[in-house]
């Protein structure tokens, strides 16, 4: 059994790993962790020793975890949406966990577009995990 999580080092792709952890020793899945390239565009929030600092933070957590995990990462040029489905397709994923963000009223009418497709593409259940998710 698999669980896939989208991950950047944003808050909500923290937050996705973080529940995505959780999800995987609940149900004692092995997680597969899709890696996006965390460049300029996606480090709006944060600079690049705050990033690299995430980065290493989570990647720590996954190994304290105890989870069996595998590491994909994203080609800088791939679309996000296209690449995780073909892995939730090809690792029979039971599972998928995305991160949200809050929206304003005029955000919420439209989707982002990546988060939209997985939502309709996927061919499995979809936890969608807002930034502020935390552990118990």
């Amino acid at each position: 059994m698999n669980i896939v999580v989208g991950y950047l080092p944003t808050p909500a792709g923290r937050a996705a790993l973080r529940a995505a952890i959780d999800e995987a020793k609940l149900r004692a899945a092995d997680l597969v962790v899709v890696q996006g390239h965390h460049t300029k565009r996606w480090g709006r929030h944060t600079g690049p020793e705050e990033t690299e600092t995430a980065v290493r933070e989570d990647r720590a957590a996954l190994d304290a975890s105890g989870v069996a995990y595998e590491l994909i990462p994203m080609a800088d040029d791939a679309d996000p949406a296209d690449v995780i489905l073909d892995v939730t397709d090809r690792t029979h994923t039971t599972l998928l966990v995305i991160g949200t963000r809050r929206r304003t009223p005029v955000g919420k009418l439209i989707m982002a577009p990546t988060t939209q497709r997985l939502l309709l593409e996927a061919g499995c259940p979809v936890l969608c995990v807002k930034a502020e998710y935390t552990q118990d």
